[in-house]
């Protein structure tokens, strides 16, 4: 089998923390060609990791033109993916695409026909799907075990969690703050496990209320006259087939109820919630129905895995990164699929554009 060369274009956190990992792991598979920055130093310290012959690239049109690049993962700010996702494609490579898809619909939708266009595999980075708990309640909906699941929360809730490096808070380079930013995770798990993208109608509203409040943030205070984008956004999501979704999100609300990239489903036959144990600092799932006429509850004990016991523990990453390089491989669809995302973005996009105009947004 040949290996895949895989070039990685934005050298930030989630490129060197969570991609380059991850691939280096699938070393039988895959070979780490390349690095591409503005900033020299940092695609030059991501070639050094590798260890080998790396190339580096100061601007991502050399990788493209490159032809012993096959796939290219674009972990740039938001406002790039999508004309760096439509060049990677048209020039033959395979691309893995950070989250957010893109700033709106209409550059996510040119995204999805460059890849139908040209053949090529695109996928969008939404990881939490790859969780173990994740994985188990997307058996248990595919098994029926909820019967027809009509009800859902997306939750993505920080206490304090406001993203202070990097452009998060430009709205310029991200399009938005917390809900294009972690809201899109839980959105995008809700509809993968509900396997609902039928949209109706969507109602939104957005916040920017605490932005003085920076003494207690755990990643340091931010400039309040620069934090232009949403601390919060909230919303109620209708479906073509009488569902329904209420997202939350927040990096930064007076709760205690602190859930992130997590669901809670209630369907006909049962329930199920991704909960946070705040005193253990672990994850839980549970199930909820009833049976012999009392209400039951079953809380699987290892759902979220025990990383912390071994450092060789398969990470959600590892799980992501394996599927993506086998589907190349095996010419068949991504776990992601870009119609899926696309969706997302549509949503997003919705509930920004509902808030603006205080009204429902009908699909």
């Amino acid at each position: 089998m040949n290996k895949l060369n895989v070039g990685i274009i934005g050298c930030g956190a989630i490129a060197m923390e969570k991609h380059l990992p991850a691939l280096l792991k699938l070393s039988d598979k895959v070979n780490v060609k390349g690095f591409a920055s503005r900033n020299e130093e940092k695609a030059k310290k991501g070639a050094n990791l590798v260890g080998n012959d790396a190339k580096i690239y100061t601007d991502y049109k050399d990788m493209l033109q490159d032809p012993e690049i096959d796939v290219v993962h674009i972990c740039t700010p938001n406002a790039l993916h999508s004309s760096m996702t439509v060049e990677a494609l048209e020039a033959g490579k395979h691309v893995m695409c950070e989250k957010p898809m893109a700033l709106n619909s209409q550059e996510a939708e040119e995204m999805v026909k460059a890849a139908e266009r040209t053949g090529k595999k695109l996928t969008i980075a939404y990881q939490n799907r790859f969780r173990k708990d994740s994985i188990l309640l997307k058996q248990a909906c595919t098994n029926g075990d909820l019967g027809e699941i009509y009800v859902a929360k997306a939750h993505a809730i920080r206490r304090r969690g406001v993203p202070t490096w990097g452009v998060f808070l430009n709205k310029e380079m991200q399009g938005g703050g917390a809900l294009i930013d972690i809201g899109t995770h839980a959105l995008d798990l809700t509809l993968w496990l509900m396997n609902n993208y039928e949209v109706e109608s969507v109602t939104g509203v957005v916040h920017n209320k605490l932005r003085h409040e920076n003494k207690a943030n755990p990643f340091g205070p931010w400039d309040p006259d620069h934090f232009n984008v949403e601390e919060s956004a909230f919303s109620f999501i209708k479906m073509k087939n009488g569902a329904s979704i209420y997202l939350e999100c927040s990096w930064a609300l007076n709760s205690l109820d602190e859930r992130e990239a997590m669901t809670t489903l209630s369907g006909t036959k049962g329930g199920a919630e991704m909960r946070r144990n705040t005193a253990l600092g672990t994850n839980e799932l549970i199930f909820n129905t009833e049976m012999y006429g009392n209400l039951v509850s079953t809380q699987l004990q290892n759902a979220a895995g025990i990383s912390y016991i071994s450092p060789v523990e398969e990470t959600d990453a590892d799980r992501e990164m394996a599927q993506w390089i086998d589907a190349i491989l095996e010419d068949k669809n991504p776990v992601v699929e870009p119609r899926q995302a696309l969706v997302v973005t549509q949503i997003l996009e919705a509930i920004y554009r509902s808030a603006e105009l205080n009204d429902t947004i009908k699909f």
